[in-house]
């Protein structure tokens, strides 16, 4: 398959013909006919959908995680005796201060580095990753702490790191550029003028030319010959772009009112469009690599409602069964950690086998939510049980000791203490030998019902990897359901389940025992907000579980009441150390105090949402009051009062080049399209506007 490279590797522009499962995503904003196709116009269906459609960033997915998989997933830890510090060292970011022992000069984002760029006349190299992301700890390895790569950033280029989860607004402008060109994904390479207009872009390089494809000393020397013999071209290039992704990202309303029947049609497409791509086999909606996506189930759960209400039952009830058969096969699945409880971020095949180890906090408060509503429509106890795994997990492994709720966990760790590196996976996976010893009398049952085998179950996506880090090592996958095994078994589903739980408990202790993967602790205000809201909407939906259920480890059989208690502590940490009462706003991110960025709109869209799920399932009128007044600030700051809609940031800040106006859902739903909901629900209880 050929692939099409930026013109300044070998002008003009070539093609390689390589295996695409080695291509690299790289692309020069120069002349290039594809770049100038994407941005020939800012109404192009096909750029907006490439800007703006969830669907070229998991396709391209699929690319970059092959491409990485051909260098060695572990790595080496730093030096505890530090022969380089770097700017980054004074920073509260965990993924900044992963990198402020590296011999690149780093700096963060801000006038600083701007002002050196400019003095030394030199082109911006821009790193954007974040801490719990296993490609950026493998290209930190191979390339950011090489002396050789060093020196040639720090003597060509001024280097700037930025955290995407602290600067989403930084990440966005560039991850968009990269995004339209060629696919996106983390870590994002970026070269920038002194004037930050995106020159070139991609993901992960590996250090050394390597499968036909440049390596990233290749790539720095490029760049540093084209910056001193085609300056012009490139700066001009990078100011088209900036106009065009300017254009193209700000949508305006073309009507103050829609008609009655535009709403339920748009619900309709939607839903056809993802039933489209249902797999009725695994589920879930597209193709591997597999992400939960939340907001698609919600989708189609609503769609299910209103097409039994208009009287289109057989399609009510098949948006239900594939929204129902997915949720069963995600926590069946190794995507879901049975051990410990929550979901890993995606699946790296199309049957939720073999999980991408990290754990993200937005997607477990959307999933809790997912669940929940599974369970307030079918009143099956399983997926009242999955929403309290997920919760209890949080509570146990996530959260601070003022209430508030940390971001992440890496999917890398030590196998044992003394070890020398990290490797994919590590404190998740299991030997059938292990489970042996740990488990006991019951390990033949155990091994059967979770797919254990000797020769291990890891290696489904993993067999053309030359590293291959998961031989003879297992995730737990159920085979089948408790039902089913439990009959294989010939015993009371009650007696099975208790053996179960005991193993899992046997388990989760031995694991306890292992080095932990790193955790992000840094408390971001928006995925506090989901948490929020799913903690409040449990309190009061779990009191409908029958009387006297059982819960099985690690699952914990909580007082429902108790989940309230521990939203409105997070919602009191973030009111105490993330706002303003003087200026009613908003900042960002916390870790050993706030940080530098403003809130963005998803902060106050997903916080106003969790403060009306408080205050509406039982929390005190105080939590209406603030989201009242948050919604106010949220006008004051975000709102586009010519075109419609609210921008993602409030413009204040002249380094973020584009001010953008998101209308889609993707991992996270849009801060539109929750402000929209809050809204509604606004009006609904307080009485003459606000």
């Amino acid at each position: 398959m050929a692939w099409r490279f930026a013109s300044f590797l070998q002008p003009p522009l070539f093609t390689i013909n390589i295996n695409p499962q080695f291509s690299t995503i790289f692309a020069s904003a120069k002349s290039s006919s594809m770049l100038n196709k994407l941005l020939i116009s800012s109404s192009s269906s096909s750029f907006r959908y490439l800007c703006k459609s969830t669907k070229p960033f998991f396709r391209q997915s699929i690319r970059v995680l092959p491409m990485a998989e051909q260098q060695s997933s572990s790595f080496s830890t730093s030096s505890q005796t530090h022969k380089h510090t770097n700017r980054l060292a004074s920073e509260h970011s965990p993924y900044l201060l992963q990198h402020a022992h590296n011999p690149v000069d780093w700096y963060p984002w801000g006038e600083e580095a701007f002002a050196e760029a400019r003095k030394r006349d030199v082109p911006i190299f821009l790193s954007i990753g974040y801490s719990t992301c296993h490609w950026c700890h493998v290209m930190e390895v191979e390339s950011f702490e090489d002396e050789e790569v060093a020196k040639l950033l720090n003597d060509w280029f001024v280097s700037i790191k930025v955290d995407r989860e602290e600067r989403p607004d930084v990440d966005k402008v560039y991850m968009t550029y990269v995004q339209a060109l060629y696919g996106g994904g983390w870590p994002l390479s970026a070269f920038l003028s002194p004037d930050l207009k995106p020159l070139m872009g991609g993901t992960y390089f590996p250090p050394e030319d390597k499968y036909g494809r440049p390596g990233f000393k290749t790539i720095l020397r490029k760049v540093k010959e084209t910056w001193n013999s085609k300056r012009d071209t490139l700066i001009q290039s990078g100011e088209f772009a900036i106009e065009q992704l300017s254009e193209a990202l700000v949508a305006t309303s073309t009507s103050n009112k829609l008609s009655d029947e535009v709403p339920q049609t748009a619900l309709r497409k939607c839903a056809d469009h993802l039933a489209e791509s249902y797999d009725s086999k695994y589920g879930g909606f597209g193709s591997a690599p597999k992400f939960p996506r939340p907001v698609e189930m919600q989708l189609m759960l609503y769609n299910s409602k209103r097409s039994g209400e208009t009287g289109y039952s057989g399609e009510a009830k098949n948006a239900l069964k594939m929204v129902l058969f997915t949720l069963e096969c995600m926590a069946r699945g190794g995507i879901h950690d049975h051990v410990g409880g929550g979901f890993h971020r995606y699946s790296v095949d199309e049957c939720w086998h073999v999980p991408h180890f990290e754990k993200m906090l937005y997607d477990q408060g959307q999933l809790v939510n997912v669940y929940l509503d599974a369970f307030c429509i079918t009143k099956d106890v399983y997926y009242s049980s999955l929403s309290r795994d997920i919760l209890d997990y949080l509570r146990r492994d996530m959260i601070g000791p003022s209430g508030e709720i940390f971001s992440a966990e890496d999917a890398d760790s030590y196998e044992s203490e003394g070890a020398s590196r990290k490797k994919e996976g590590a404190f998740y996976v299991w030997t059938s030998t292990e489970v042996d010893n740990i488990v006991g009398e019951h390990a033949t049952l155990v091994k059967d019902h979770y797919y254990i085998k000797p020769s291990g179950n890891c290696d489904l996506s993993r067999k053309s990897d030359p590293h291959n880090e998961f031989k003879d090592k297992n995730v737990l996958i159920e085979r089948s359901s408790t039902a089913a095994m439990a009959s294989k078994h010939a015993l009371p589903v009650e007696e099975y389940l208790d053996i179960l739980g005991n193993a899992r408990r046997k388990l989760f202790d031995a694991r306890s025992k292992r080095p932990r993967p790193h955790l992000d602790d840094k408390v971001i205000v928006s995925w506090n907000g989901l948490v929020i809201s799913s903690l409040a909407r449990a309190s009061k939906i779990l009191k409908g579980e029958p009387e006297g259920i059982r819960f099985y480890f690690p699952v914990t059989g909580t007082n429902p009441k108790e989940y309230m208690d521990v939203a409105e502590k997070a919602t009191y940490f973030i009111r105490k150390h993330l706002y303003n009462e003087q200026t009613r706003r908003l900042q960002h991110s916390f870790r050993n105090g706030p940080s530098k960025a403003p809130g963005f709109l998803d902060d106050y869209a997903f916080l106003i949402a969790g403060l009306l799920d408080v205050y509406e399932f039982g929390g005190s009128v105080f939590w209406l009051g603030w989201a009242l007044e948050l919604q106010r600030t949220q006008d004051e700051l975000f709102l586009d009062k010519t075109g419609g809609g609210y921008f993602n940031t409030t413009g204040e800040d002249p380094s973020v080049l584009l001010r953008v106006k998101e209308d889609h859902d993707g991992a996270e739903p849009s801060g539109n399209s929750v402000s929209v909901i809050n809204l509604v629900r606004l009006a609904s209880m307080v009485a003459g506007g606000f």
